[in-house]
């Protein structure tokens, strides 16, 4: 099965940057919602039928579930996981009723579902807010009570990493502080923090699972 990680964090706080070091020819980037990168992409360019790129738009579950089923990329990134709900949320907003909310919470299901049952080598990271709930815990934001009560989006994955600001420095935080979800196996991260460097994760992921790339 392929190897599905969360990186979750507030606006500004380093998620996308955190992208910067891999070899676009290597990666699929599905944005939720198109925005630039905020680095020097050179070698990230959007997909068109006349021009050939990495970047992809996946604004529902349905298209996420295609690329990630279809591309040949090792490394792919859904950028942000939270927007593929909230936007079919705002989408769906007239809708009388609470059956959208467990539809939308089907749907988020089914793109884990795919991000986790993919080739052995795949890797999939997928970015997303941060939410605190009333007990003071940070989680994933999600929509409707669907997704927290029956189903924690972080259970269904083996790593949660966290973004951390301190003293200027952007950084993920790789340990559980007992009010959070952050959690990683034993001994593949040897410090609390690291740099937000997803390069660097996904090099700790493969040598941790012995992972045998394939390349684009």
């Amino acid at each position: 099965m392929s190897v599905a990680t969360f990186i979750l964090g507030e606006s500004g706080t380093g998620k996308s940057a955190s992208l910067r070091n891999f070899d676009p020819s290597e990666t699929l980037l599905i944005q939720i919602k198109p925005k630039p990168l905020p680095f020097k992409a050179s070698g990230w360019k959007r997909h068109s039928k006349d021009a050939p790129g990495n970047i992809v738009v996946g604004a529902t579950s349905d298209l996420v579930v295609a690329y990630l089923q279809k591309t040949q990329r090792d490394i792919i990134i859904i950028d942000d996981f939270q927007y593929l709900m909230a936007g079919e949320f705002f989408d769906r907003a007239y809708e009388k009723g609470y059956d959208k909310f467990t539809e939308i919470a089907r749907h988020a299901y089914d793109v884990l579902a795919t991000a986790t049952t993919l080739p052995d080598h795949k890797r999939v990271y997928m970015l997303c807010h941060t939410d605190t709930d009333m007990n003071g815990k940070i989680k994933a934001k999600t929509i409707g009570r669907m997704l927290d009560e029956k189903l924690t989006v972080e259970g269904l994955v083996s790593i949660v990493l966290r973004t951390a600001v301190i003293n200027g420095q952007y950084l993920f935080t790789t340990k559980n502080s007992g009010n959070d979800t952050t959690k990683s196996p034993m001994g593949m991260f040897d410090d609390e923090h690291i740099e937000n460097d997803l390069k660097l994760v996904d090099e700790a992921i493969c040598a941790y699972y012995d992972l045998t790339t394939i390349g684009a």
